[in-house]
């Protein structure tokens, strides 16, 4: 709750019926949030990357018998670098009501703390893990930065964490901002903004915490 507004609180005590990445983290998420909330009252519905499209619609069911349903996200916010997305585009297509909650998003907690530019930036998820692609892609994103004056945004899977920062001060020029934005709102977290030369001689552990890898250059 250090995190989370009494709002999201509110809602979990109301609200039943959730569509979720994971059973077990979900269930112990909503269990810290409302100790007292009974666990066998609650129905969960599976959205991840096995999920048959097809079982889409069957999520939705429960609004149009006035039952409320929350979507819940493994990490960050849903629907934003999330499977979630779906199936709030559903619920339009439907003219379910949508509510967005509010609550940490890793993505514009970076920005916000990269000093980096926050009229213009962009999020591209993961890059290619081969590693010319991965060359190209970083090269590319550089220039965008460079044509558009636009901050650029990525993620890799976090125990491949110190081989995209390797990657990023060998072949972004040596004046190019970097941004490291590691365990946001955790007690380890850890955000610096430097230039690649600088991070070259200043290389941190980013093994297995989860981070945002911001570039820019001007």
């Amino acid at each position: 709750m250090d995190v989370l507004p009494q709002t999201v609180k509110r809602v979990i005590e109301q609200t039943n019926t959730f569509i979720v990445e994971n059973d077990k983290t979900a269930r112990r998420f909503i269990k810290n949030i409302t100790p007292e909330k009974s666990q066998p009252s609650l129905k969960m519905f599976h959205l991840n990357k096995f999920t048959d499209p097809v079982d889409l619609p069957t999520f939705l069911e429960p609004c149009f018998n006035g039952t409320n349903v929350g979507l819940l996200s493994e990490a960050g916010c849903p629907g934003v670098a999330d499977p979630g997305a779906d199936i709030v585009s559903l619920a339009h297509q439907h003219n379910i009501k949508v509510v967005p909650l509010v609550g940490p998003s890793s993505i514009l907690m970076a920005v916000m703390s990269s000093g980096m530019n926050g009229q213009s930036f962009a999020f591209n998820g993961y890059l290619p893990i081969d590693k010319n692609e991965r060359k190209n892609e970083i090269k590319r994103l550089e220039r965008l930065s460079f044509e558009h004056n636009q901050s650029q945004l990525f993620i890799e899977t976090p125990y491949r964490n110190n081989k995209m920062l390797e990657s990023l001060c060998n072949i972004l020029e040596k004046n190019t901002q970097i941004c490291v934005a590691c365990d946001i709102t955790l007690d380890t977290e850890f955000i610096k903004t430097q230039s690649a030369a600088n991070w070259k001689k200043n290389i941190v552990d980013l093994h297995k915490r989860p981070t945002i890898f911001i570039i820019h250059k001007s």
